[in-house]
C-alpha cells in the first residue's frame, strides 16, 4: 500500500487547551513546569491522531509560540534563559514584528538582523530534542531559504552570505539524524535565478550532514523544477492543489529516479471534501513519472480547525466537508482505493450534497454592468460637497471602528447566545454601551464618531451570521498568531442579505450627536479571506455577490442620514497570489468588489481601512479603489509607510495610524507629532487625518482614553501651525 504522510496538524487542541494554557501562564495563573506539561500532553494528543490515520508524520512542530522564533533561537540569533525572556520576544517590549504567512491569514514574528553577520551557531537543537522524546516521527525544521526571505534587516547584497553561513548550522542541527523534514514553502515564490543558485549551494553544503532530506514546497507551484530535482534531498513535496503547474512541470520533465515525490494531494487550506476518484486518478497519472511516491496534505493542516465531528452544522453541508482530522482520514481512504480497496469511498463522497443557488442573486450578478463599478463622479468634484456637509477641521481626528470588549462585553454576549439574555434586553444593553461611547467621544472631542461595535465579535464571523449562504461553526477555531484564534466562516453557497445588518445601531449612534457617526463593513475581500469559499464558481463572483450585500446595506445607511462610510479591508494585499504574474487577474476582481460595494451618494465619503500592509508595490491598484480616505498604519514604521506613497499619484486623504494599539504603551503627542512630520513631507496637511492605527477592541480603557487625549493635543497644536510640535503647548 502506498504510504501516507501528513504535517502541519493544529496545535490548537478542540478545546483551545493551547491558548488556554499559555495564558493562564501569561497571569501567572499556572507555572512554567505545569505549561510544559500541559503542552507536551497536547503534543501527545496530536501525535497519537496523527498515527490514528497516516504511516508517518513530524515531530517538533509544536510551539510555545512561534516557530519562526523558535528557529532564530536554534540558530543563536537571541538568546532566552526563561519563559519569560521567549515571551519577551512575542508580547513584551521586545516583541519582534508580526506580519502574514505568505498569503495566508496565518501570522509569524518576523526575525530582526543586525549587520555585519551574525554568528550563526546551533544553539538550541529542536529536532534532536523532538526524535529523543517521539522516536517515530521526522524531525521539523522550517528551512533556511525561507527563514531568511522571511526575515528583516538582511542587506541584499549580503544574503548569499547569510545564507551560505546559515547551511552550515542547519548541516550541524541535522547531524546525526536519519532523516529531517524540512519546509521550503518560499520557493513557491518568484525567483531570479541568482538565488535558485544559492539555493543549491546551501543544500550542497547541508549534504555534509549526511542525513535524508524531505522537502516540502506549499501553497502554489515551483517554478525552477529542473534545479529543484538537482538538490541533494531524499523526497521532494509538491502541492497539487494550490500548485496545477507543479503536475505540467511533471509532465514536462519527468521526475527523478532517485527521489520520492512527496503528492500532496488533499487540501490543507479549504474544508470541502476530497473527490477520492479524482485524488486517485491523479495518483495513477503520477505513477508513470516518479518510482516511488508518498502521499500527503498539499499544505499545513493548522490552516483549518481540527475536527468537524465537533459541529452541529446542517448535516447536507457537513456532509461535504472535511477539516484537519477528517483529512487524515482522506490520505487514509486514498491509500486504500489506489490498493484496490474501494470500501468506503462511495459512502464518503455521496454524502456531499450541493446546495440551491439563489436565483435573485444570480439575476443581480448577471446583469450587472460597468457603470456598476464606477461611482457617479470622479473624487476632484466628490471631495468639495463632502467638506461642504461634513466642515471637518483641519487633521480631522477619529478612530478606526472598535473600542474596548470588556468582560462586561463579553459576558453579555455569551448570556444572549446561550438564550440566557434576551434580545430586547441585549439590545438595551448594547444602546446603552453605545449612549456612553458617543457621550465619551464627545468629552474628548473627536471630529468623526463610530459607535463602538460592542455587538459585534469578529470582524468577519458578525456579518457572516447574518447574510444567507454563510454558515459559521461552534468550535471551527484556527489560530491566526501566537494564541489569537478566529472561526473562519463557511462560504457554501449564493450569498445574499435578508435584513440590514448594522443599521440600527448605527443609526442610533447618529441620532445622539451631530457630529458624524461612521457606518463600518467589513470589505468583501476580507470576507473572503478570513473564510472557506465555495469552490464551484469563481471567487470573482462570490466577491461581487458580498460587494452587492454592502452595497444595500450603505443605502439604507444613506436613508438614515450617515454622512460618512467605512468599508474595512485589511486584507486586500495580503489575499494577493504569491506569483506577481498572477496579480492581474486578482486586483482586477478586488478592486471592482471594493467599488462595487461602496457605491455610494457623491456626497457620502468612503472610507477604507488596511491595516498592516506593505503599499509601495500597489499604491496604483489601491488607487483604483475609488474611495475618499484610506487609514493605514504607521506607528510602527514611525511614519516611514508614508514613503511609499512618494512618486506616485496618490490624491486621496490619509489617516495616519499614529498609535500602535497593539502595544499597551501610551503614546505622548510628541511621540505621534515624529510620524505626523514626516507624512507632511508626503501629503498636503489638507489631506490627513489622525487616528489609532486599528481598532480598539484589544486594549484597556485606561490606555485608550488618554492616548485619545493626547492624539487630540496633537490635533490642536497642529491646527495652530505650531512650528516645532514637539516643542508647543497646546
Amino acid at each position: 500500500m502506498i504510504t501516507t504522510y501528513a504535517y502541519g496538524f493544529p496545535r490548537l487542541g478542540v478545546n483551545r487547551e493551547y491558548k488556554q494554557s499559555i495564558e493562564s501562564y501569561w497571569r501567572r495563573k499556572i507555572s512554567s513546569s505545569e505549561l510544559r506539561e500541559n503542552i507536551d500532553k497536547l503534543e501527545a494528543t496530536r501525535l497519537a491522531t496523527y498515527e490514528k490515520y497516516v504511516n508517518r508524520f513530524p515531530v517538533g512542530e509544536m510551539t510555545l509560540y512561534d516557530n519562526m522564533v523558535d528557529t532564530a533561537l536554534m540558530l543563536g540569533l537571541y538568546h532566552c534563559d526563561n519563559l519569560d525572556d521567549y515571551y519577551n520576544l512575542c508580547i513584551g517590549k521586545k516583541a519582534l514584528t508580526l506580519t502574514k504567512w505568505f498569503n495566508t491569514n496565518y501570522h509569524y514574528l518576523v526575525p530582526e538582523f543586525a549587520s555585519p553577520i551574525p554568528r550563526f551557531r546551533a544553539a538550541w537543537n529542536k529536532p534532536k530534542e523532538a526524535i529523543a522524546k517521539y522516536k517515530k516521527g521526522v524531525p521539523y525544521l522550517i528551512g533556511p531559504f525561507t527563514f531568511l526571505k522571511l526575515s528583516t534587516g538582511i542587506a541584499k547584497e549580503r544574503f548569499g552570505d547569510y545564507l551560505l553561513a546559515l547551511a552550515e548550522v542547519y548541516a550541524e542541527l541535522i547531524s546525526d539524524l536519519d532523516e529531517v523534514h524540512i519546509d521550503e514553502p518560499a520557493l513557491v515564490w518568484e525567483l531570479p535565478p541568482a538565488e535558485v543558485q544559492l539555493i543549491k549551494l546551501a543544500y550542497q553544503k547541508m549534504r555534509a550532514a549526511n542525513c535524508k532530506i524531505n522537502l516540502f514546497t506549499y501553497y502554489d507551484s515551483v517554478d525552477f523544477m529542473e534545479d529543484l530535482y538537482e538538490l541533494p534531498v531524499a523526497a521532494i513535496g509538491l502541492d497539487m492543489i494550490n500548485g496545477q503547474e507543479n503536475l505540467k512541470a511533471i509532465r514536462k520533465y519527468g521526475f527523478p529516479e532517485d527521489k520520492t515525490l512527496i503528492c500532496g494531494i488533499v487540501n490543507g487550506s479549504n474544508v470541502w471534501r476530497t473527490n477520492i476518484e479524482s485524488a486517485v486518478a491523479t495518483l495513477n497519472e503520477l505513477s508513470r513519472y516518479a518510482k516511488s511516491i508518498v502521499i500527503s496534505n498539499a499544505s499545513p493542516l493548522y490552516h483549518l480547525p481540527i475536527t468537524i465531528a465537533a459541529e452541529t452544522l446542517d448535516r447536507r453541508l457537513a456532509g461535504r466537508l472535511s477539516f484537519a482530522e477528517e483529512r487524515l482520514y482522506e490520505l487514509k481512504l486514498i491509500a486504500q482505493v489506489y490498493a484496490g480497496n474501494r470500501q468506503g469511498v462511495a459512502e464518503w463522497n455521496k454524502q456531499g450534497v450541493h446546495f440551491d443557488s439563489d436565483p435573485g442573486v444570480k439575476e443581480r450578478i448577471k446583469h450587472l454592468k460597468d457603470s456598476d463599478f464606477s461611482r457617479s463622479i470622479p473624487y476632484s468634484e466628490r471631495v468639495v460637497s463632502q467638506q461642504q456637509r461634513l466642515a471637518l477641521p483641519l487633521f480631522p481626528t477619529s478612530t478606526i471602528g472598535s473600542f474596548p470588549q470588556t468582560p462586561v462585553v463579553r459576558k453579555k454576549r455569551a448570556e444572549f447566545r446561550t438564550g440566557r439574555l434576551s434580545q430586547e434586553d441585549y439590545n438595551t444593553f448594547i444602546r446603552q454601551q453605545i449612549a456612553q461611547l458617543i457621550t465619551l467621544q464627545e468629552e474628548l472631542g473627536l471630529d468623526v464618531f463610530v459607535h463602538g461595535e460592542f455587538e459585534r465579535s469578529d470582524m468577519v464571523e458578525f456579518f457572516a451570521e447574518k447574510l444567507n449562504g454563510i454558515a459559521t461553526t461552534l468550535k471551527g477555531w484556527i489560530i491566526s498568531y501566537g494564541t489569537r484564534v478566529y472561526r473562519p466562516p463557511i462560504i457554501y453557497s449564493d450569498v445574499s442579505r435578508p435584513n440590514p445588518m448594522t443599521v440600527d445601531e448605527i443609526a442610533y449612534a447618529q441620532s445622539l450627536t451631530p457630529k458624524p457617526v461612521k457606518g463600518m463593513l467589513t470589505g468583501p475581500v476580507t470576507i473572503i479571506a478570513w473564510s472557506f469559499v465555495r469552490d464551484d464558481i469563481p471567487v470573482s463572483e462570490i466577491a461581487y455577490q458580498i460587494a452587492l450585500c454592502l452595497q444595500d446595506e450603505i443605502r439604507d445607511y444613506e436613508a438614515n442620514g450617515i454622512k460618512i462610510v467605512q468599508v474595512d479591508e485589511p486584507a486586500f494585499r495580503e489575499k494577493a497570489p504569491l506569483k506577481r504574474r498572477d496579480w492581474d487577474q486578482y486586483f482586477n476582481w478586488a478592486v471592482k468588489a471594493f467599488r462595487l460595494a461602496s457605491q455610494a451618494k457623491p456626497e457620502t465619503q468612503v472610507q477604507t481601512h488596511m491595516c498592516y500592509s506593505e503599499f509601495g508595490d500597489i499604491i496604483d491598484r489601491i488607487s483604483q479603489m475609488d474611495f475618499d480616505v484610506i487609514t493605514i498604519e504607521a506607528s510602527r514604521s514611525r511614519g516611514n509607510i508614508t514613503r511609499d506613497f512618494i512618486g506616485g499619484s496618490f490624491d486621496r486623504q490619509i489617516g495616519l495610524g499614529v498609535w500602535d494599539i497593539h502595544s499597551p504603551q501610551i503614546p505622548s503627542p510628541e511621540d505621534m507629532a515624529e510620524i505626523v512630520t514626516r507624512a507632511l513631507e508626503v501629503f498636503p496637511k489638507e489631506n490627513l487625518w489622525l487616528n489609532p492605527d486599528c481598532g480598539l477592541k484589544t486594549r484597556r480603557w485606561e490606555e485608550v482614553i488618554p492616548s485619545l487625549k493626547n492624539l487630540i493635543i496633537l490635533a490642536g497644536r497642529l491646527r495652530k501651525g505650531a512650528s516645532s510640535l514637539k516643542n508647543a503647548t497646546d
